[in-house]
């Protein structure tokens, strides 16, 4: 009996001893590997915190109110009925001689023609800033604001080449005006809100990024558009364009026929300017530097010898203008004004515009391959002037290879061409397709340098033809019209 009890106090000894080991194995497996866990979380490399699209429905709350529909009636004169002669029209068509003799004078028709279009109010009093192409030829001009107020606007002033237009109401109270931004500052991939109110029954709202800046778009001499995919829908032309502080930073102005989510817009600080000078003064006046400028293309640069293709080449000095008095000459390549480092043609063009005439500013040309620093007086643009910056395109070969002819010039080549010189060398024929055509030559172009070196006649144009290296770029200066352009061409 006792060896019984014996027996059985130490199986239950045994089995206590075995059940704590196991317990202390478990706890110890559990604790490294809790360990474990933590140490292989701490490798794993920690996953971004995913933020959703911003929501604009508060911020378009706040910015309707300041956006109006502008609605115009123009008078239109037609003719009783119309067709399309084959030669034109005119006072010597026959076929205006036809209708005449048959259906004698054709008395005019007048019609009304209404256009709808966008507008935003920049001051409290009733000051709203537009399109000028929304209120061209209007006769009655409304506006409509967002509480279907309606009032009759007058024209402030406009300014066609910029296509802007500043309107006038006069509101029963303060009006909700929009916070100007600063277009200089904004980056490409930034967010954009267009709004508009086309119809005046409601607002249109469309969101989308700057997708582009300094578009030029062959409007006019101060293109230097804002491109955006926020789609501008037909009607909002003259509508801001927002960034997400609410602050306008865009002129809504264009979009692209057949295009898909390609829109233009003024940039901000231009329309400022512009019509701050239609308030204060009924007109705007432009800066002046009086110099006839082009692209620099990769063959004037090498031609140049450059080693950036960048600036505006000087193609022509309007005499005793600003850039004259100052020292600029013909092939200095501007790069640099008032500290702004310049691109392009349509750069040089709008900054210039935009200083104020009579400012001194500080100019940074290359010339004969050095940098030098020029002080020029910004004058300003004389109304009739068409000094404005053109681009030609560069690339060629030469005389015959390239599909070019010159004559020296004669009495019975001056009259050919209308000219008034007879001395020189001008260009008489350009085959159609020829490298030359493609670079720029054309008919009647008056060849006046060839690699800086002066064509005074027919032999100066052969000895420079035959000097010129091949796979180098040779360098012409032409007079067409009034204006000197450069050429560049590729001898191959």
């Amino acid at each position: 009996m006792k060896r019984f009890l014996y027996l059985v106090i130490m199986i239950f000894l045994l089995l206590s001893l075995g059940l704590t080991a196991c317990e202390k194995i478990q706890e110890k497996t559990t604790t490294e590997g809790s360990k474990e866990k933590a140490e292989v979380a701490k490798e794993m490399p920690k996953q971004s915190k995913v933020e959703g699209l911003p929501s604009f429905a508060g911020l378009v709350q706040k910015l309707k109110p300041s956006v109006v529909n502008i609605s115009t009636t123009s008078l239109i004169h037609q003719r009783g009925f119309s067709f399309k002669s084959p030669f034109g029209g005119g006072e010597n068509d026959p076929f205006e001689d036809f209708f005449k003799k048959f259906f004698g004078d054709i008395p005019e028709q007048e019609f009304r023609q209404r256009g709808l279009g966008s507008g935003f109010i920049i001051s409290e009093d009733g000051y709203i800033v537009t399109n000028n192409h929304v209120i061209d030829r209007a006769e009655d001009i409304d506006v409509i604001l967002e509480d279907s107020e309606k009032y009759k606007a007058k024209i402030i002033g406009r300014d066609p080449k910029t296509d802007l237009a500043l309107l006038k109401i006069e509101p029963k109270g303060k009006l909700p005006a929009v916070t100007f931004g600063d277009s200089d500052k904004f980056q490409i991939g930034d967010w954009v809100i267009a709004i508009g109110n086309p119809f005046g029954l409601g607002h249109t709202v469309t969101a989308g990024i700057i997708s582009a800046k300094g578009r030029v778009l062959g409007f006019g001499n101060y293109d230097d558009f804002i491109q955006t995919d926020a789609p501008i829908n037909p009607g909002n032309s003259g509508g801001p364009l927002f960034n997400l502080k609410g602050e306008v930073v865009g002129v809504n102005t264009a979009i692209v026929a057949g295009g898909q989510g390609i829109g233009f817009a003024i940039p901000i600080n231009m329309a400022k300017n512009v019509v701050e000078q239609i308030k204060d003064k009924g007109k705007v006046v432009r800066g002046w530097l009086g110099v006839l400028a082009q692209q620099v293309t990769p063959e004037i640069a090498e031609s140049m010898k450059l080693k950036e293709v960048k600036g505006a080449l000087v193609s022509d000095v309007t005499p005793n203008g600003p850039a004259d008095k100052a020292g600029i000459k013909r092939g200095d390549i501007i790069v640099e004004l008032n500290g702004n480092k310049i691109q392009s043609v349509s750069q040089l063009t709008s900054t210039v515009a935009l200083t104020a005439p009579g400012t001194q500013e500080k100019l940074k040309v290359i010339r004969e391959g050095e940098e030098k620093e020029i002080t020029v007086i910004i004058g300003e643009l004389p109304e009739n002037i068409g000094v404005q910056p053109t681009e030609e395109k560069a690339q060629g070969e030469t005389e015959q290879k390239l599909g070019l002819s010159a004559e020296e010039i004669n009495s019975q080549i001056a009259s050919r061409f209308n000219l008034r010189e007879e001395q020189g060398v001008i260009i008489t024929s350009v085959l159609p397709g020829s490298i030359a055509a493609e670079s720029g030559f054309m008919p009647g172009d008056i060849v006046l340098e060839i690699n800086r070196k002066p064509i005074g006649n027919i032999g100066d144009y052969q000895g420079a033809l035959q000097s010129l290296e091949k796979g180098k770029s040779a360098l012409f200066l032409v007079k067409r019209g009034e204006n000197t352009i450069y050429l560049a061409i590729k001898i191959e």
